[in-house]
């Protein structure tokens, strides 16, 4: 099964077997688009536990400006950002996105009652709620840095299925994984955003190791860059599944494990434009961003399917990563510094 996107198609996985058949077609999707749609009732995720969290997204987005603002996001990632305080395409965008983002307001897996970042008072009594779906995000998450694991054939000797989500466990320290709640405006909102190149979210790659995404139905507007180089239209869902009672969620491969796999899976481009015909319709979304712990050294990962892609390429296996290994943390700092205009100190900080 695949949704069809402007004449091309991104694959729909099954991940009811957490498996080497699943791991190799969520592999081979990512390869070829950076991006796969998963389903399954393992997700974690129903249609109403979905609806509940667009609700408190929505309320929160309608929230007086001064209430929003006293918790006005910072340098940690935490908090909530204006209309075009962000610039995810700061070389081509004229303006900042038309959006507005609330990022992680609590210390999800972590002592709730000290929060890093203020909360909207109105907000409060709904902490557990939203930590409790970013937990099952990063459930989810786990599950498929497994199946990662498994389709690149890691042998067992290298630590097998859990290569990538030991990097990921939250006993091994901080990371940049947060919970995004996003609001696009319709058009109109600022007499500036009626530029024909103005953009919702402009055109970027995802920071972290992998990206889950929720979207509303009938709200669309992502477009991908396929591999001809076009933008193209994502579904919110793929045909046939609107009426899922565990609706199929929209999975794309970030720039860590892009670099861990030395590019053989796909960080691939995308952004969000205005509806088409010029239809009035704000979107909400909700992006789980996936990192490792903050110290993860960005090695190339010991896969017979990256080392045999890469030979008949000719490609080495620690070109992206040039004379010095990443780190988790030094990327995304520098990644954020230039997204909000944040002047990186002489230790990294920003």
């Amino acid at each position: 099964m695949s949704a069809t996107m402007a004449g091309q198609q991104i694959p729909v996985i099954d991940i009811s077997n957490i498996d080497e058949a699943a791991g190799a077609q969520l592999v081979d999707a990512v390869h070829d688009w950076g991006f796969a749609f998963i389903t399954g009732s393992n997700t974690g995720f129903s249609a109403p536990l979905i609806d509940r969290l667009f609700d408190l997204s929505g309320s929160l987005f309608r929230l007086p400006f001064k209430e929003k603002e006293s918790c006005a996001i910072s340098s940690n990632n935490k908090g909530w950002s204006r209309l075009h305080s962000e610039t995810l395409d700061p070389k081509h965008q004229k303006r900042g996105d038309l959006k507005e983002s609330a990022t992680h307001f609590l210390p999800f897996g972590a002592n709730i009652v000290n929060p890093q970042q203020p909360i909207p008072p109105s907000l409060a009594q709904k902490e557990a709620e939203i930590s409790d779906f970013a937990d099952r995000c990063r459930g989810l998450c786990m599950q498929l840095l497994r199946l990662f694991a498994l389709g690149l054939k890691i042998d067992e000797t290298d630590g097998g299925q859990a290569w990538f989500a030991r990097y990921h466990d939250v006993s091994k320290g901080p990371s940049g994984s947060i919970l995004r709640l996003l609001y696009y405006p319709a058009p109109g909102v600022c007499e500036q955003d009626t530029d024909a190149s103005a953009l919702r979210a402009g055109a970027h790659s995802d920071y972290g190791s992998i990206t889950l995404l929720f979207q509303r139905s009938a709200q669309p507007g992502l477009e991908v860059l396929s591999p001809q180089a076009h933008w193209s239209s994502v579904p919110v869902w793929p045909p046939g599944t609107e009426e899922d009672q565990y609706p199929p969620i929209l999975v794309n491969v970030g720039d860590l494990l892009s670099y861990w796999t030395n590019g053989f899976l796909k960080s691939t481009v995308h952004r969000v434009v205005f509806p088409p015909n010029g239809a009035s319709t704000d979107r909400y979304s909700v992006a789980y961003f996936c990192h490792p712990a903050n110290d993860t050294k960005l090695a190339p990962v010991p896969s017979e399917v990256v080392t045999a892609a890469l030979d008949s390429t000719g490609i080495k296996q620690d070109v992206l990563g040039g004379s010095r290994t990443l780190t988790a943390e030094g990327h995304l700092r520098s990644r954020l510094a230039a997204t909000y205009g944040w002047e990186k100190g002489a230790d990294g900080e920003s």
